[in-house]
């Protein structure tokens, strides 16, 4: 009796695990279809005093909980009614700023600090003026730095991902380089070759890769790590509470789908998108090597292997995605990606890409919140993202590892002050100032340091 009882007690605490609630949250990045569908704005009115048009728009902060059995309708968070905005000058500006929260080229939240990059249109733009990046108060969502704070092409802060890593305190992340800026000892090496498959982006008609580097947000300076350049179409970029990294490729490929639902290759290997483990002392991939033999040379050569020898089953879209984890549980990653990688059943019954014109009906563009087990590599979709949702960044509510860290005054311990006073006050740039003005400041008060958000 005694025994099955506690094989009772054993089940159910393995139930209340798995439908354990959790609420991620995230910076909405939508797609742009090519019916026109894309960031939809509601116009309030001219406001005088501000000199501005003021519209609410579908940019900002959403979250969406996940109970173990169904995913909630991402929401706006916080909301933004229409009834409280309009006519109040604070709010109205408050709820106008959202239509700049974009991180088309990448955003990363650290400690209730969003940091999100958006890239202008290139054909267009100086390049001196590529990249907007802009800050955020995460629980209010107010526009926290200038709004236009522009920095360069070679700056290399477009991303795949970013991501706090929480055992040294500071920010990773897989950033897009150009062949033209590696050193002479990479590209002189005899055994280094370019790619140019994916030319066209670059204007510089240069070879472009990503490599993992250090970005220091006061700065917007990216410190790259990897020798070379990766050729992968990577996704996402996450590190856990470990301070272990990882990505996804988007894993475009073809293959039959089996009765879980996955995705296999001719002899029943899951494929789709593949999950990477990379070192972050050295920016490489973590994985072994084998000798093989080249068939047209008979020469040897090492090839890597990685160290998941399967794909996730799930192709995903080569479009912006997110992952992220909660720092108390460092062996699942939950990642927001695509329902497919534009592909299904066709209009001639075969399997290949669907049309853009029917994607309402057809999938194409639907998303999905999936479950990522990093000891195995294996991936479970837990349910569609309803509104088909991406996301440029994504994070947990209450359980991220940068949580309480006070990272957003990170580098303002070197600054150099003229008075022995004990409070001292430094902005997001780390650069001391007089007083706390509107907004979110830094505050030193000894050991203690916090960040403090004035409204008035």
């Amino acid at each position: 009796m005694k025994k099955i009882l506690s094989m009772a007690l054993a089940v159910m605490g393995c139930l209340a695990v798995s439908a354990q609630s959790v609420t991620i949250k995230g910076v909405l990045q939508n797609n742009r279809y090519d019916d026109g569908d894309q960031w939809k704005s509601e116009y309030l009115g001219w406001n005088s005093n501000l000199q501005k048009a003021i519209f609410i728009v579908d940019q900002g902060i959403y979250s969406m909980t996940w109970d173990g059995t169904t995913l909630s309708t991402p929401t706006k968070d916080p909301a933004v009614n229409k009834s409280e905005v309009a006519g109040n000058n604070e709010k109205e500006l408050w709820a106008n700023d959202f239509k700049l929260m974009v991180g088309n080229s990448g955003a990363v939240y650290t400690d209730g600090l969003i940091t999100t990059v958006f890239s202008r249109d290139y054909q267009s733009t100086e390049d001196n003026e590529l990249f907007a990046v802009r800050r955020w108060d995460a629980p209010t969502g107010k526009l926290i730095s200038a709004r236009d704070a522009y920095f360069p092409f070679e700056s290399n802060i477009e991303s795949a991902g970013m991501a706090y890593n929480p055992v040294d305190g500071k920010v990773y992340g897989l950033f897009h380089f150009a062949a033209s800026q590696l050193n002479d000892e990479i590209t002189g090496d005899p055994a280094y070759s370019t790619d140019q498959d994916d030319a066209d982006w670059n204007r510089e008609g240069m070879d472009d890769g990503y490599a993992i580097g250090v970005i220091d947000l006061p700065t917007m300076k990216v410190t790259q790590i990897t020798p070379g350049l990766y050729y992968d179409n990577f996704v996402t970029f996450a590190i856990n509470s470990e301070g272990r990294a990882f990505a996804l490729t988007s894993g475009g490929s073809n293959g039959v789908i089996n009765e879980d639902g996955k995705m296999e290759d001719i002899d029943h290997n899951l494929v789709g998108a593949q999950l990477y483990e990379f070192s972050l002392t050295t920016g490489t991939k973590i994985g072994s090597f084998a000798m093989k033999i080249d068939e047209s040379t008979q020469e040897m050569y090492q090839e890597f292997q990685n160290k998941y020898t399967h794909g996730t089953g799930y192709a995903s879209q080569v479009k912006r995605q997110s992952a992220c984890f909660a720092k108390s549980n460092p062996n699942k990653m939950y990642w927001a990606g695509y329902y497919n990688s534009g592909k299904g059943i066709n209009d001639y019954g075969s399997w290949g890409p669907l049309s853009d014109k029917e994607w309402r009906t057809n999938g194409k563009y639907d998303t999905a919140l999936y479950e990522v087990d990093i000891t195995t590599g294996d991936a479970t979709r837990l349910a569609k993202i309803p509104n088909r949702c991406t996301f440029s960044c994504l994070w947990v509510d209450g359980d991220d590892a940068s949580d309480g860290t006070g990272f957003a005054a990170a580098g303002i311990e070197g600054v150099k002050t003229q008075t022995t006073a004990t409070k001292q006050v430094y902005n997001l740039a780390g650069q001391r100032v007089g007083s706390q003005g509107r907004g979110l400041t830094i505050v030193k008060n000894g050991a203690e340091v916090r960040k403090v958000v004035t409204n008035k």
